[in-house]
């Protein structure tokens, strides 16, 4: 063994003479391995939360949406519609009209966002897993179906059993004064509700039904739409499949992916992680520093040593290395537990789900956890860096002892 790896463990695991330095390093040794699981377990909450909120939007959005870049509506050709399709990799293709309009049931109102969608919608099965109550329909035997969300149902108190009961929709005229009083300042369609879908609080205001309805209510000219909602092929590369259906539609329009209509929720979600990992790496120093003192003071304790390993005809080089050694030894004992801990506490949240929510109202039970190895390899690096440091000055100091 190297003699300098040597005497650095025996100044550590040395059981005959436990010192306050002794202490002092072991206290160090745990503050570096509590900060790395924690900053472990904390990268990964954040990663879990980000794939969470994929998982949720998923369930609703399209893989590329089309939208114009200015105004709210464009015209969209069966010619545009046939090139959209025939793009490589894309498997559905959906018109949708969608503005706010009010919403009535029995003697309820309340605002609603009307999405309007094309018969084959229904074909991506993304509400076929939140559906709560009765059937996803939109139209059948000439009757327009309307699938509402679970808090439009909650503040008209709609019943899907109630068949008699219609879901009156209003939107303002254009070219009309507005005026509650005036009943021809507004358009009304007339839905039999189908059903009820659950995803998430941000979409409990949509109402889905057929977008010959929505286009009637909102005046719409029969080409017109507020976006296409583009379903892919699995596999299919999305960028670009993107950068293709960006070519077909020109510089008018633009095409997003899912993460793209969401980018400002996955901004905060990196910035709020950024922050909490910088909080957490000063924890990780505050114990290095620990480190820098129990050195320190052990330099000071071993004086004499230092002076006879001199006079054997040791070099500066190899004093230094035995305390830059008994350095690494606490730091990566720390960092090694600190990971095997954090990463044994994600898996056993993936797999048992121990830490709950507390929310009764909250999709998942339990705070979901996604380990990424970059992360831990990050968290890794920082740990040792940061306590190499720190244990160079005490290591200069013992070479420097006479």
């Amino acid at each position: 063994m190297n003699l300098p790896v040597w005497i650095a463990r025996r100044y550590f695991f040395s059981r005959k003479k436990r010192s306050f330095i002794s202490w002092l390093s072991i206290l160090s040794m745990l503050g570096v391995g509590v900060g790395t699981m924690a900053l472990v377990v904390v990268l990964s909450v954040f990663n879990g939360m980000e794939e969470l909120n994929r998982q949720i939007f998923k369930t609703f959005e399209a893989d590329m949406t089309v939208a114009p870049k200015q105004g709210k509506r464009f015209l969209a050709p069966p010619a545009l519609l046939t090139r959209l399709r025939q793009t490589t990799g894309v498997s559905l293709l959906t018109s949708v009209a969608q503005d706010n309009a009010l919403a009535r049931y029995g003697n309820a109102q309340t605002v609603v966002r009307l999405k309007g969608v094309d018969d084959n919608y229904l074909q991506r099965k993304q509400l076929d897993s939140s559906l709560l109550e009765g059937k996803l329909l939109l139209r059948r035997d000439g009757v327009n179906y309307a699938i509402v969300a679970d808090g439009v149902r909650n503040d008209l108190t709609i019943s899907p059993v109630d068949i008699l009961t219609p879901l009156e929709i209003l939107y303002p005229q254009s070219g009309q004064t507005f005026s509650v009083l005036n009943s021809d300042a507004f358009n009304r369609e007339a839905l039999t509700v189908s059903g009820i879908f659950f995803i998430e609080s941000k979409y409990d205001n949509f109402v889905l039904a057929p977008i010959t309805v929505a286009r009637t209510l909102f005046g719409n000219k029969p080409d017109e739409v507020t976006s296409l909602e583009i379903q892919l092929r699995p596999g299919t590369d999305e960028n670009k499949a993107k950068q293709a259906l960006q070519d077909v539609v020109g510089n008018d329009l633009t095409v997003q992916s899912r993460d793209d209509l969401n980018l400002d929720l996955y901004r905060a979600i990196r910035v709020e992680k950024l922050f909490v990992a910088l909080t957490l790496s000063f924890i990780i120093l505050i114990a290095s520093i620990n480190i820098f003192f129990s050195l320190s003071m052990l330099v000071i304790e071993k004086k004499e040593d230092i002076r006879i390993l001199y006079a054997l005809g040791a070099t500066r080089q190899m004093v230094r290395w035995i305390f830059l050694t008994e350095g690494a030894i606490i730091a990566l004992t720390g960092a090694f537990a600190g990971l095997i801990l954090g990463v044994g506490l994600c898996l056993a949240q993936e797999t048992y789900g121990f830490a709950r929510m507390g929310m009764i109202s909250s999709i998942v039970d339990a705070y979901p956890v996604r380990l990424d190895t970059n992360d831990i390899l990050l968290t890794g690096v920082l740990t040792v860096l940061m306590t190499v440091l720190t244990s160079w000055f005490p290591a200069q100091r013992a070479a420097n002892v006479r």
